[in-house]
């Protein structure tokens, strides 16, 4: 039973462990950092996160997710504030279009391309004069996964349209078959009817916009120095453009969309259509003995969807910010994240010391349905004034 002398003791004995608490915070560090950090912090406040949003596209979804998190357990700090990052996911080109016209406002930007990059660089600079992001600027803007371009198709069908290795008329060859309104009975297979091909819209979709830019340097037969001029000048070119995208039934907005839709509904839907490398990866385990097997084929020049990340040169980047964000690049380019999209997600590392050919690689394990290691030459990334042409054009006499 208590007594008043009892309380007492008690009550003197509570005030000198808590001196000894307050003592200990102060003067241990590692007692500081640990044991009392509930009084200390009710003593002196933590120090106040430093927030990066940061708005992506949708394709590394479930990468960008486990990053976040992971860099969340290196509890990096900036001038002793923690870091605390943010996501929203976007589409690549309403991304950039977002930032112009100041709907959008984050620290980092992350479109599935420099292709978008070097739109917001031109418009913006344009508009505000002065650039929002600077391509050329490697500490602060730079890709950090890539993923080319590929046609997946159903093996029989690629094999009879253009063989086991398709040559540098890949893309000529595909307008050809499919403005022919015999379709498939022009190759002796009539029980197939017409030729199918499907990408995604390049208004919307990064995959459709690479599309487009791969067959128009395909038609120039060249992968670099693509000029407004070569767009606007050439009626040929424009002709062989309309006809090749008039035979496409609708242009969606989702590149996943078409590869669920080839796995799903086969060849009655799609023959060939045009996606990212680590999409088909992702969906080739599904597509087993469905209709057939499926083939990944690379184009004669492809272009990367390089995914950069970027630190908006904007007011509302604080220097704080742009070097929070910059810390957060540094651990997404860091060995165990490139590793991660690697075996997990199916995207190329931009770390060249992460060998594609490890064990578990999706690089080894579908090396039979045509993924390859080596890619052809990449196609240079034109201005964002011819970037803009082009897009212009398809929307002018496309666009349905």
């Amino acid at each position: 039973m208590n007594t008043p002398r009892m309380n007492w003791i008690l009550l003197a004995g509570y005030a000198l462990l808590s001196l000894g608490v307050l003592v200990a915070a102060f003067v241990s560090p590692e007692v500081r950092a640990v044991a009392y950090a509930p009084l200390r912090d009710w003593i002196v406040p933590p120090p106040e996160s430093i927030v990066i949003s940061v708005l992506y596209s949708t394709e590394k979804e479930l990468w960008m997710q486990e990053a976040v998190a992971q860099f969340a357990r290196t509890k990096t700090r900036i001038a002793g504030r923690p870091i605390e990052v943010t996501l929203e996911k976007s589409g690549s080109r309403e991304m950039y279009l977002a930032v112009l016209d100041g709907q959008a406002q984050p620290d980092l930007i992350s479109p599935a391309s420099m292709l978008q990059i070097a739109l917001l660089e031109d418009l913006s600079a344009s508009k505000f004069g002065r650039p929002l992001v600077n391509r050329q600027e490697q500490a602060t803007c730079r890709p950090v996964l890539t993923s080319p371009l590929v046609l997946v198709a159903w093996q029989e069908r690629a094999a009879v349209l253009w063989g086991d290795h398709p040559n540098g008329d890949m893309w000529r060859r595909m307008h050809d078959a499919l403005i022919d309104p015999q379709g498939w009975e022009s190759y002796g297979h009539p029980e197939w009817g017409y030729i199918k091909f499907g990408h995604t819209n390049p208004l919307s979709s990064n995959s459709g916009f690479q599309t487009l830019l791969l067959m128009t340097y395909n038609y120039f037969e060249k992968t670099r120095g693509l000029t407004s001029a070569d767009i606007l000048a050439n009626p040929a070119y424009q002709q062989w453009l309309i006809e090749f995208e008039s035979t496409i039934s609708k242009f969606g907005d989702s590149t996943g969309t078409y590869m669920n839709e080839i796995v799903a509904y086969g060849p009655s839907m799609y023959d060939f259509v045009a996606v990212y490398e680590a999409t088909a990866i992702e969906q080739m385990e599904n597509a087993v003995g469905r209709y057939g097997e499926l083939h990944v084929y690379y184009p004669p020049a492809t272009s990367l969807s390089d995914h950069p990340f970027c630190v908006l040169q904007a007011d509302w980047v604080t220097l704080e910010k742009a070097q929070a964000a910059q810390a957060f690049l540094d651990f997404l380019t860091g060995p165990e994240m490139q590793q991660l999209a690697l075996v997990k997600y199916g995207f190329r590392p931009v770390d060249s010391a992460i060998s594609l050919e490890q064990p578990g690689s999706p690089f080894a394990r579908y090396a039979a349905n045509g993924v390859q290691v080596q890619l052809p030459p990449a196609v240079e990334t034109p201005r964002g004034d011819v970037l803009q042409t082009l897009l212009d054009f398809w929307q002018r006499n496309v666009q349905r």
